[in-house]
């Protein structure tokens, strides 16, 4: 029988704890953490003295303390006020008083805040757990990070700013084509994400019913999130309809952010840009008239790029915006790459950029790539309401392509 060195077990133990518990603690990271605590508390302080930071603060300080006190309080338990109280009317009566009762007072109030403290951990603990399961069937929503379909191939990729987000990405296939759809919901947190699934909820009825072009889709959409009076949520959004005939492709903006076009025979990028305001923030007749349909005429070999704000107005430490001018720059130096290969070199990119910054707002994304053997299938030329065309674009940075072509392409 061999016999177990209980003290080494023990310090080895003891080193596995002090692992654990230290894990994580960076000078950056904790840094980083206090910053973000420090203005969560300020958000507080501002939402319970009813001010704005911009604003100025009209109540006197014992005022703003006894409001500030107040608000807190009020966010717990009737039991838990309750409670708090008892362990503060201690803490006074051991100070004030004398005897056996002050003395025990100490001890009994210091219990108390214990395990209010831990009451609220709990809680804490099964919100989080409610919240990863919302996490999860949100991320059950969401289409795969590559679909292909026919001759497309859709490669997205996103990242949601807290534990849920608001960005809304669909691939939708029907006999008649491939509806591409993406939204950004205003707003952040679980709020957002409920309005999203309510959302994708709509656009699957809609499109499944009606198999409607990308306008109809958006006045059927405005239509539904106007009904609520009391609604004030707006969505920007942008959608595609992909025909499996060849036919061109039909595009329609809500407020979105412009869509980028890499043109492969041309080696040159352009942007979508198209009249549209944002769902829910008209009625929907004005909605309709400032809502314009685009038809493109993609080639095979041609990528499109659609995005939501967040990943242009991700920031670095700094508080410098990725901003629209490097994403084009991206996409023009690996427009003529496979769809995952860009959403790669972006999503590198994005990550250095910002340096561990925390997201300040959802980031999503999606590469459309029309492979070639698509070619035979489609026409040169069609008719359509408005035609996508080319917008000038940097040579100096098509030039220094050419020199690292052989090694990205």
């Amino acid at each position: 029988m061999s016999l177990k060195n209980e003290t080494r077990q023990a310090f080895r133990n003891t080193r596995n704890f002090y692992r654990e518990y230290t894990r994580g603690m960076t000078p950056e990271r904790i840094g980083k953490e206090f910053q973000d605590d420090s203005r969560r508390l300020m958000e507080l302080y501002y939402d319970a003295v009813g001010v704005r930071p911009a604003e100025k603060e009209k109540k006197q300080p014992p005022v703003r303390i006894f409001k500030l006190i107040s608000s807190l309080l009020l966010r717990l338990t009737p039991a838990r006020r309750l409670a708090l109280g008892f362990s503060f009317a201690g803490f006074v009566i051991y100070l004030l008083g004398s005897g056996p009762l002050a003395t025990l007072m100490l001890p009994l109030g210091i219990i108390v805040l214990i395990l209010l403290l831990l009451l609220e951990l709990l809680e804490k603990s099964d919100v989080m757990k409610e919240i990863d399961l919302a996490r999860d069937i949100q991320i059950s929503l969401l289409p795969g990070s590559v679909i292909k379909h026919g001759h497309l191939e859709f490669a997205s990729f996103a990242s949601t700013a807290s534990e849920v987000g608001g960005d809304y990405v669909d691939v939708i296939n029907t006999d008649e084509g491939t509806y591409y759809v993406i939204a950004d919901v205003s707003g952040k947190g679980l709020s957002a994400a409920l309005y999203m699934v309510r959302l994708q909820a709509l656009v699957h009825l809609i499109i499944e019913k009606l198999k409607p072009d990308p306008k109809e889709l958006f006045l059927h959409l405005n239509d539904y999130i106007k009904s609520g009076k009391k609604d004030k949520t707006f969505v920007t959004a942008c959608a595609a309809f992909f025909p499996s005939d060849g036919s061109p492709v039909k595009m329609c903006r809500a407020g979105h952010n412009p869509p980028l076009l890499y043109h492969a025979s041309r080696d040159s990028v352009s942007e979508l840009r198209t009249s549209g305001l944002g769902l829910g923030m008209t009625n929907t007749g004005v909605f309709g008239e400032n809502l314009k349909q685009l038809s493109i005429n993609m080639q095979p070999g041609d990528n499109l790029l659609f995005y939501t704000d967040g990943l242009t107005e991700a920031r670095n430490p700094h508080m410098d915006q990725f901003d629209e001018h490097r994403l084009r720059d991206l996409f023009e130096l690996y427009g003529s790459l496979h769809a995952t290969t860009i959403l790669s070199k972006i999503q590198i990119a994005v990550e250095e950029f910002i340096e561990g910054e925390k997201l300040v707002d959802d980031i999503t994304f999606t590469c459309v790539h029309m492979h070639p053997a698509a070619s035979r299938s489609l026409p040169k030329d069609h008719g359509s309401e408005h035609t996508a065309a080319p917008v000038a674009h940097d040579h100096s940075l098509t030039s220094r392509k050419i020199k690292v072509s052989g090694k990205i392409r």
